[in-house]
């Protein structure tokens, strides 16, 4: 039986994500940085997000079957120290002369292997830890952790970067991961296993998963159109930096990247100390709304001050869709398979991440030198485009009748077992 008393675990945590996030976005960053101004291509800046991200969907389904099988602290404690593998394969690199692209590449594809395993195990986790009452607020602090890559580590990297170069932010990156892994191992310590291990077959573990979430109409319909979400926020969210690196430096693109994220931080503030009571579908359809109204106005001007507050207004908004988001799908999958089900949501609805990782560089190249305005104006262009079919989307969240509904059954029928959905 899950009790309040697990929140001060679930915060410890939670400062571990943190601290992880603000690494990862300090080599993130850096590295960004390093291309961008080795090559002048948003495409190359793409490509090692690309590969970077690839991992974290292919196995994501895995993992997530993993996750219930076995100890999800121990594959936590295993997905986040051997990913500090990468980092330190292209910080050597780096260390023995100048790294090429290719090496950059098979660094973030090493890293994001293992950090793979990372995101079903913690997800099920929390709701090891949590009570139904908690996991609006959870989602809130958990939404704030991984805004940390944008709002800190931004404004940090900028700042070394002035007197130093992308090695330092490497290792401070590498130090990050021992903290992580112990404090994770301290949780492992003092929560005792909730269920005995699944027996299962491996596959046959996987296709279960599969089976229960098609079984949710709902949110099997909401997974896809999460797919189709962060095409969008996906095209946005890699060529931000090119856009601003276009006409100012990395200073100055660190401190405005810290301003937009600090709407997350405002938004994560609000929703942890209160979180949503009600009317999830409708606040996940107005904050996407908003979100593509603000996408469009970041790529339509090229002054500093009216991007970083677009960009503010962008991150307040999806704190709100993905704290919705999260709560929809959280309160209607059995705990006991939340791993695995953790798993398949994120291989389907980050999809559109792989696809926009992979056309929205090439795109804005192509653009910049179609209209002759370079690859600024090229990549603001599809920023534009996006925000326009995020709005779109937004609407069609709202219409669908089975995601409605998802609130509706939530409150009036009691949590399903295994057995039942199956």
């Amino acid at each position: 039986m899950k009790n309040g008393s697990n929140f001060k675990k679930f915060m410890l945590l939670w400062i571990g994500a943190m601290i992880s996030s603000i690494g990862s976005g300090l080599t993130s960053f850096g590295l960004g940085v390093y291309i961008f101004q080795k090559t002048g291509s948003a495409g190359n800046m793409a490509l090692v997000t690309l590969l970077g991200f690839l991992p974290t969907l292919l196995l994501s389904v895995p993992a997530g079957v993993l996750a219930d099988k076995y100890d999800r602290r121990i594959l936590m404690m295993i997905g986040d120290g051997l990913s500090a593998m990468g980092i330190l394969f292209i910080l050597i690199c780096m260390l023995t002369g100048e790294a090429q692209l290719w090496q950059i590449c098979i660094g973030v594809f090493i890293s994001g292997c293992f950090s793979a395993l990372l995101e079903p195990a913690f997800r099920a986790t929390i709701t090891d830890l949590l009570t139904k009452e908690e996991f609006s607020k959870a989602s809130g602090l958990v939404s704030l952790a991984g805004s940390a890559r944008y709002l800190f580590s931004p404004i940090i990297a900028g700042f070394l970067l002035s007197f130093s170069d992308v090695k330092l932010l490497l290792v401070i990156d590498i130090c990050t991961f021992a903290l992580t892994v112990s404090g994770v191992a301290v949780i492992r310590k003092s929560i005792a296993k909730k269920v005995k291990e699944d027996d299962k077959p491996f596959l046959a573990s996987m296709k279960e998963g599969w089976t229960i979430l098609r079984a949710k109409r709902g949110v099997f319909a909401l997974v896809i159109i999460s797919s189709v979400i962060t095409l969008f926020i996906g095209m946005f969210q890699i060529l931000a930096e090119a856009i601003v690196l276009s006409f100012t430096d990395a200073k100055t693109l660190g401190i405005a990247e810290t301003i937009c994220a600090s709407g997350m931080l405002v938004s994560g503030i609000v929703l942890g100390i209160r979180g949503i009571k009600k009317g999830f579908v409708k606040v996940l359809s107005v904050s996407l709304m908003l979100a593509g109204l603000f996408i469009i106005g970041y790529g339509l001007f090229e002054n500093i001050y009216l991007i970083s507050a677009f960009g503010f207004l962008f991150f307040a908004a999806i704190a709100f869709s993905n704290n919705s988001l999260d709560y929809l799908v959280r309160t209607n999958i059995p705990d006991e398979v939340q791993g695995r089900v953790w798993g398949l949501i994120g291989f389907i609805s980050q999809i559109g991440y792989v696809i926009a990782y992979a056309t929205s560089g090439v795109s804005a190249d192509i653009l910049g030198n179609l209209t002759g305005r370079g690859v600024g104006r090229g990549s603001a262009m599809v920023v534009v485009i996006s925000g326009i079919c995020l709005i779109a989307i937004s609407a069609g969240v709202y219409l669908i009748k089975s995601i409605r509904g998802l609130e509706t059954e939530n409150s009036t029928a009691p949590k399903r077992t295994v057995e039942q959905d199956v």
